[in-house]
C-alpha cells in the first residue's frame, strides 16, 4: 500500500491538470458537434413525445442505464411523465410497465445491447413508439426505431478510448435538449416546476403564500393611538416582533410603532414614557395582502429596509404580520 501511495504521489500535478482539461475539451467538442447536427429527427422526436397519450419510458443498461435514470427524472420534473425501466429487469416482469400509448427511449452507444433488443418486440406488440439514442446509425437499435437520434463521438475522453465518457455525456446532453424543447412547447412555467419540487428552495419560494407564514391574533401585538410609549414598549417586548400595530377605536390600522421609531425618538426627545404613541408612530405603514407570495413580502421588506410587514386584506382589515425572521424560518429567503 505504501508503494502504491508513493507511485500515485509521483504523478506530476501538471499531468493531472492535463488529463482533466483533455477530458473536458473532448466532451465539450462532442456536445458542440452534436448541436451543429440537430435536424429533422430531433424535431420529430419532440413532436412524437408531445403527442404521446401515455408516458415516456427510458431504458438502458450499464452506464447508459445510469444516464437513463437521470433523463427520466429530468423529463418527469419538467412536465413530461416519464419513468426508467432497467433493460435487464424488463424480461423479468418490468415489460408490463409499457403500454400502447407510451413512447420508449432506448439508449445504447453501440446500438447492439442485447437486453434492449430483447425488449423491442414486446414493446412493439404493445404498440409503443420507439426513439433510439445511439452512436451508430447502422446499428440494430437504430434500424428498428421510429426515430433515431445520433450521438456519435469521434473519441472517448478515456485515455484508452474505452470507458464511456464523451458518449454518455453526449446522450445526457441530447436528452436534456429534448426535455427543454418539450418544456418550452408545453408552456411549462416556474410555478409548474415548483409544484413538482415542493420540498426544494424554488418550491418554497413559489408555493408559500403570506397567509401560510404570517403571525395572527394574539401573536401580533396591537395597541391604541392613545397608549403611552411606556406601555407600547411593553407590547413590543411581549410580541417579539420588534414592533406593535397601532389601531384606532374602530379597529382600523392607524400606523406601526417599531424599535426604530423608538430609537429615533430618543435621539430627538427627552422623557417619552408618558407620551402617546400616536405622536411617534409611522403612519401608512407598508403592507401586503395575505394571498400574495411570501417571496413578494421579502422583496418589499428588503427594498424598503424594514424588518416587519403588516398583512392587510382588500377591505383594509388587519389579518396578521410578518417579520424577516418568519420568512427565514420558513426558508423562503
Amino acid at each position: 500500500m505504501t508503494e502504491q501511495l508513493a507511485t500515485y504521489s509521483a504523478v506530476p500535478d501538471a499531468r493531472i491538470i492535463e488529463l482533466g482539461q483533455r477530458t473536458l475539451k473532448i466532451e465539450a467538442r462532442a456536445i458542440t458537434s452534436m448541436s451543429e447536427q440537430l435536424g429533422d429527427d430531433f424535431v420529430q422526436a419532440v413532436r412524437l413525445m408531445l403527442a404521446c397519450k401515455g408516458r415516456t419510458i427510458v431504458s438502458g443498461i450499464g452506464k447508459t442505464g445510469h444516464i437513463g435514470r437521470k433523463i427520466a427524472a429530468t423529463l418527469a420534473s419538467t412536465g413530461t411523465p416519464a419513468y426508467f425501466v432497467h433493460a435487464a429487469e424488463a424480461a423479468h416482469g418490468d415489460l408490463g410497465m409499457i403500454a400502447d400509448n407510451d413512447v420508449m427511449i432506448a439508449i445504447s452507444h453501440s446500438g447492439e445491447s442485447g437486453e434492449l433488443l430483447t425488449m423491442l418486440p414486446h414493446a412493439r406488440r404493445r404498440g409503443a413508439k420507439l426513439i433510439a439514442i445511439t452512436g451508430n446509425a447502422q446499428s440494430s437499435l437504430a434500424r428498428e426505431a421510429d426515430i433515431h437520434l445520433n450521438t456519435h463521438v469521434t473519441e472517448e475522453a478515456c485515455p484508452h478510448n474505452l470507458a464511456p465518457t464523451a458518449s454518455t455525456t453526449a446522450a445526457l446532453a441530447l436528452a436534456d435538449a429534448l426535455a427543454m424543447a418539450l418544456l418550452d412547447a408545453r408552456g411549462f412555467q416556474p410555478e409548474d416546476f415548483a409544484r413538482s419540487h415542493p420540498g426544494g428552495a424554488l418550491g418554497r419560494r413559489l408555493l408559500t403564500h403570506v397567509a401560510d407564514v404570517m403571525r395572527t391574533s394574539d401573536r401580533v401585538p396591537q395597541i391604541l393611538p392613545s397608549t403611552t410609549v411606556a406601555d407600547a414598549i411593553l407590547a413590543i417586548s411581549r410580541g417579539g416582533m420588534g414592533m406593535t400595530v397601532v389601531n384606532d377605536e374602530a379597529g382600523r390600522v392607524s400606523g406601526i410603532f417599531t424599535d426604530g421609531d423608538l430609537r429615533r425618538a430618543f435621539a430627538n426627545t427627552g422623557d417619552l414614557r408618558s407620551m402617546p404613541v400616536s405622536q411617534l408612530m409611522s403612519r401608512n405603514p407598508r403592507h401586503i395582502a395575505p394571498h400574495k407570495l411570501a417571496v413578494d413580502a421579502a422583496e418589499i421588506m428588503e427594498k424598503n429596509r424594514i424588518n416587519q410587514l403588516l398583512v392587510i386584506d382588500e377591505q383594509g382589515v388587519l389579518k396578521g404580520a410578518l417579520s424577516m425572521h418568519d420568512l427565514l424560518e420558513a426558508k423562503v429567503i
